[in-house]
């Protein structure tokens, strides 16, 4: 049993190859087809796309997935990013399928309720505040937790109220 574990021959090792690299031609020509959204972070949607595109391609590469089962679920987790890409087009949808973006501190101000609905801890916030180039609280005008899961850290003298259109939280902040 062990040995079966440990082991492999290499007819296994030539279909590995062979699978793996037929599954990356694939993927290459699926997202030529899709367009460049198809591993972007736009949204939550999109990462999780690129997560299951990579679950397939390792399923397929390590055998345990059929070529044609894997090329076929590549082709349609695509299509179905470019379905859900233009549904989000309507506010509805787009409601349903991403997060919303959420306000973590409005100027200097720390605001613990968004931080605690959002998961993010003090020092999640200080480590994407020194990634920033931020080296006084009063740099701050707004940090968002944006819908991909990233963190936008804003400063300068002023800010427009349209980047801030659908932000959690936004009136706690002052955009003159």
């Amino acid at each position: 049993m062990i040995e079966d574990w440990l082991s492999t021959s290499a007819t296994e090792v030539g279909l590995i190859l062979l699978s793996s690299l037929i599954i990356y031609l694939a993927v290459i020509l699926v997202v030529r087809l899709n367009g460049l959204r198809s591993f972007s972070k736009m949204s939550s949607f999109d990462f999780a796309v690129t997560v299951a595109i990579g679950s397939l391609v390792a399923s397929v590469a390590a055998t345990s997935t059929s070529l044609t089962n894997g090329i076929i679920a590549v082709a349609a987790i695509m299509l179905f990013q470019r379905l859900v890409a233009a549904a989000r087009r309507n506010s509805g949808i787009e409601k349903v399928v991403d997060n919303q973006p959420i306000l973590l501190m409005a100027g200097a101000e720390i605001l613990t309720d968004n931080m605690r609905l959002s998961r993010i801890t003090p020092g999640d916030l200080r480590a994407k505040l020194r990634e920033a180039g931020i080296t006084e609280w009063s740099q701050v005008r707004a940090v968002i937790l944006e819908t991909t899961g990233d963190v936008s850290v804003l400063s300068g003298e002023s800010l427009d109220p349209s980047l801030l259109e659908g932000v959690i939280g936004v009136e706690r902040l002052e955009t003159g």
